[in-house]
């Protein structure tokens, strides 16, 4: 989008958002990340694997050991004496988590798939529901009883790990997760991820963006509330309900006050209340903390570097990190602007957790509760169509606030300029929770037709071609499930059609991959069947949690017919 306002890392406005801090021992293993990459070199380098090293011993003592290395001028050490450090002072990643048989784990599940026809399409089903045993783990007691000497955040119950780099439970992968495991009839399992969500919230004010000391500072996209709703639709589990309830209501909290919320005036001169991606940060993200100072490196002003770690850190809290979507430049990083920016899928994502709720509330008869998230979800429909929605374009989209405006006492004012008209997927999220509108549903899914993001195999994330993960030719599985499960949930002979035709080519581009691999991979290349997605930061993720639930949720919603070619056509 063009946006003529200041340079995103103007010092304009200086940055004065809050900071959560991290701990002494994520800050040292920042050290640990620097080092390495000096000693080691940029060659398959990955900085998240230092922050996630554990202490053999106490801090003062492998802080000690480290400062006694000799180190050259450019702070390198010989290998030799470095490879020697981390055997004896740290332990991998790996050491923390234990491997955990799912106690609901069964090899076929009674009444699995049952519109599934095809035998190859059913026995990958199969291998993939099995995958659920292999990304199993629980925290283990060593982290619990020592949490100092651990990034590794001491979880109660057992966890379902994305995959591959991703050693620790992720907040929005987990709602994709536990409907692979509802698929999969796993419904303890479901329940465990929740509670440990729950427990994060109780101890934080907020689901954490991942169970690591370093993810302390920011959230990710709200889903808890789907999660609770969707295991309460099969299980009736009122306990969870209970239990769940204070926790939603506290995170609610969290998105709609302090630096989340931003109060608007629409063309009509009404007041409206909307929620933003922004990140408690204003450092390098510990876990990239390299990439990100090198990405900041030829910022001079203390302030400017500032904002650019905030806006990186906010983008991660987006979980597009990174896209264009974010930025005023698109080839250039240091102009992202999230926290500048009213994202429609957040605020789609809020208006649900207004609505679960609601719902959550009268079922467990508090009727206050059930009313208030009622009319707060009525609000939040009317500030979407005043502020993202666009009649002509039969699509919401992003609002971008201008810091240049006349405001009076923070309050922006509308103006139809600022709606980000490029193409994202995030323009047809709304979709997920506005099914209701048939006559809606019709404009937005012609919309979608036309947009270009339709493929081969898939939603694209954007039209723009970045080297971006979260852009063109990446599909991503989150995107295609909310898209698909709109469209399905409409009534719409029509926009089911569609959305058929969407979960087939994603199910096909799947099934062809993992015949190639023998992985799941995190994305995919929508343009080509049979292809897996690149881009970003670190390579190429397998394992892996939400493409694995989304597939076995779209198996189950469409089936796969004994006639039907599983082969790219």
């Amino acid at each position: 989008m063009d946006v003529s306002a200041e340079p995103a890392h103007s010092c304009k406005l200086t940055d004065h958002g809050p900071v959560v801090p991290t701990t002494p021992l994520v800050i040292f293993l920042e050290r640990i990340q620097e080092t390495a990459l000096k000693t080691f070199g940029p060659m398959k380098f990955d900085p998240k694997f230092y922050v996630d090293l554990s202490l053999k011993f106490d801090l003062p003592i492998v802080k000690q050991a480290f400062n006694d290395l000799a180190k050259t001028a450019n702070g390198s050490v010989l290998p030799s004496d470095f490879n020697d450090f981390l055997n004896k002072y740290m332990n991998g990643a790996e050491k923390d988590l234990e491997y955990v048989k799912p106690i609901d784990f069964m090899a076929e599940p009674e009444g699995f798939l049952p519109k599934v026809a095809h035998q190859g399409v059913r026995n990958w089903a199969l291998e993939v529901h099995s995958l659920w045993k292999n990304l199993s783990r629980k925290v283990s007691d060593k982290v619990l009883e020592h949490p100092e000497l651990h990034t590794l955040l001491p979880l109660k119950h057992p966890v379902i790990i994305p995959g591959s780099r991703f050693q620790e439970v992720y907040y929005w992968d987990s709602y994709w997760v536990i409907r692979g495991l509802l698929t999969s009839k796993m419904y303890e399992t479901a329940k465990g991820i929740i509670f440990n969500l729950i427990d994060l919230i109780e101890t934080y004010g907020y689901v954490l963006n991942g169970a690591r000391a370093y993810y302390t500072n920011r959230s990710q996209p709200p889903l808890l509330s789907s999660m609770v709703i969707e295991v309460y639709k099969q299980t009736h589990d009122m306990n969870l309900v209970k239990k769940a309830l204070p926790a939603l209501i506290k995170e609610h909290k969290f998105w709609n006050s302090g630096i989340h919320v931003v109060t608007i005036e629409d063309a009509q001169g009404t007041i409206h209340n909307l929620s933003r991606y922004y990140a408690m940060w204003n450092k390098p993200r510990p876990e990239s903390f390299t990439i990100d100072t090198e990405t900041a490196i030829k910022i001079l002003k203390d302030c400017e570097k500032e904002k650019v770690y905030r806006e990186i850190a906010s983008a991660a809290e987006s979980g597009w990190d990174f896209s264009t979507r974010w930025m005023k430049d698109t080839s250039d990083l240091t102009t992202l602007s999230t926290t500048m920016i009213l994202p429609v899928d957040l605020n789609t994502l809020i208006y649900k957790m207004e609505l679960d709720i609601s719902f959550l509330a009268k079922v467990s008869g508090k009727t206050s509760d059930c009313l208030h998230f009622k009319e707060a979800s009525k609000a939040r429909k009317k500030a979407m169509d005043a502020v993202f929605w666009n009649e002509e374009k039969g699509q919401w989209f992003d609002y971008w606030l201008d810091p240049d405006s006349n405001r009076k006492e923070d309050v922006y004012t509308w103006d139809a300029k600022y709606q980000n008209q490029d193409i994202f997927a995030s323009n047809f999220i709304p979709l997920w929770v506005r099914f209701q509108d048939k006559t809606l549903v019709k404009k937005v899914a012609q919309s979608l037709q036309s947009s270009g993001l339709l493929h081969a195999a898939g939603v694209a994330t954007s039209l723009t071609n970045s080297s971006q993960q979260w852009d063109f030719p990446n599909g991503w599985a989150p995107l295609q499930h909310m898209i698909v499960e709109g469209l399905v949930m409409s009534g719409s002979e029509e926009a089911k059609l569609l959305a058929k035709d969407i979960a087939k080519k994603w199910i096909r581009t799947n099934y062809i991959v993992y015949k190639k691999v023998n992985a799941m991979h995190e994305k995919y290349d929508v343009t080509k069947c049979g292809e897996f997605g690149g881009g970003g930061e670190y390579v190429p993720q397998t394992g892996f949690g939400w493409s694995n639930g989304v597939v076995l949720a779209f198996l189950e919603e469409f089936g796969w017919p004994e006639d039907l070619d599983p082969q790219c056509q």
